[in-house]
């Protein structure tokens, strides 16, 4: 995969408000300790990253975190990676759990800042996999740390397919066979999906990354989601809109997370999942904090949580993704016995086929000053008029 090239002419590598209390003075970095909490923490996390066991006991990691640094948790679900972008930009939160597709615009923008991972007690046992990467890393400042890390799953009822698939064809030249019964994810970086089938499917047009796509390879990848369009599938916007049409029968085939799999496998529902064989999209997490939170050290101690053992174990497990050290695999195998081999947490291989979620980017995100390609807000564009909006 190609590394992402961010301009950084805005970010203030220093950048970290004196309200951090009793920390020491911030290097380029990030701040050198931790200080006293603030009190209060809040946050905007895709579902199911703030667990506190009132959907199931023996999921919470919230609690213990508020009891022992006593900083009360605050949560704002985000629908995708746009939407928590813009509840960033209100100013009103101390930090997210962002995909690798808001994390470049969350930097460039100086909407967050840069950490110091040597703060953290729990960063050194991190998987080498994980770090500095570059949707969360510029010239080698860290703007964040990682949380879990999967792909976007191609999802079937077995009572309704009689062969398991094994490619995204099922969805894409064979949709017509399963119109009105297909589930597909309503966000923008869905177009990425339809590209890496065309990376596949047709070689000449020459894509190279299913995010930085030229005019060309853009309007093929719409062409080919107007085409899906007419087989009327039905887009989920959260996980429990898709449970619910798959528990309901309603769709027997699509993009899913492990997530919504582990929960209708939990409710006895028919369903199960698969990495086809020409890869997929994915997700790489990072929990970044506002350049101007409110509650700075709050929101640090709440980062190093999320790398330990037991809230890494416990929130991976949750969600079904790939935990981040080993020590939080061993935890997690208490609770859900082969969890790591599920997820392939150590298996760099494995993710070396997942195209985690990137920002679309007018410079092609490479070094070629010759080439252009169109830009998160024409993804936007195009899919709110692909979507009737």
């Amino acid at each position: 995969m190609k590394h992402l090239r961010i301009p950084v002419a805005m970010v203030v590598l220093g950048l970290l408000v004196a309200a951090c209390g009793s920390t020491a003075a911030p290097t380029e970095g990030g701040v050198t300790e931790i200080g006293e909490g603030e009190g209060e923490l809040n946050l905007i996390i895709w579902a199911g990253y703030a667990e506190r066991g009132e959907v199931d006991p023996n999921f919470d990691w919230v609690t213990p975190f508020e009891e022992e640094t006593g900083c009360q948790v605050n949560t704002t679900n985000m629908t995708d990676s746009n939407n928590g972008v813009s509840l960033m930009q209100s100013g009103e939160y101390d930090g997210i759990s962002a995909s690798g597709d808001a994390t470049t615009r969350l930097i460039a923008s100086g909407l967050v800042a840069p950490i110091n991972t040597d703060v953290f007690e729990n960063y050194e046992g991190v998987f080498d996999g994980l770090k500095d990467l570059p949707h969360n890393t510029v010239d080698g400042v860290n703007y964040g740390v990682p949380h879990g890390r999967g792909p976007n799953l191609l999802a079937w009822n077995t009572e309704e397919l009689a062969e398991a698939p094994t490619s995204w064809g099922v969805i894409w030249e064979d949709g017509a066979e399963y119109a009105g019964d297909i589930s597909i994810y309503d966000s923008s970086i869905f177009i990425a999906d339809a590209a890496l089938w065309l990376m596949n499917s047709q070689p000449d047009l020459g894509i190279e990354n299913p995010y930085q796509l030229n005019q060309e390879q853009f309007d093929a990848a719409i062409a080919l989601l107007e085409e899906l369009n007419t087989n009327n599938p039905l887009y989920w916007g959260t996980f429990s809109d898709q449970v619910t049409s798959y528990g309901s029968g309603d769709v027997v085939v699509g993009t899913t997370w492990q997530f919504q799999v582990n929960l209708l496998q939990g409710d006895g529902a028919p369903i199960e999942a698969t990495l086809p064989e020409e890869g997929s999209t994915g997700w790489s997490d990072t929990w970044m904090m506002h350049a101007e939170a409110e509650h700075p050290n709050c929101m640090l101690m709440w980062m190093d949580h999320m790398m330990s053992a037991d809230a890494n174990g416990q929130a991976t497990v949750w969600f079904g993704e790939a935990p981040t050290s080993q020590a939080a695999c061993d935890f997690a195998e208490t609770l859900s016995e082969g969890h790591c081999d599920l997820t392939h947490a150590t298996d760099e291989a494995y993710y070396d086929r997942i195209w985690y979620w990137s920002t679309p980017q007018e410079d092609c995100a490479d070094d070629d000053e010759s080439t252009t390609c169109v830009t998160q807000d024409d993804w936007v564009q195009a899919w709110t008029t692909l979507r009737g909006g």
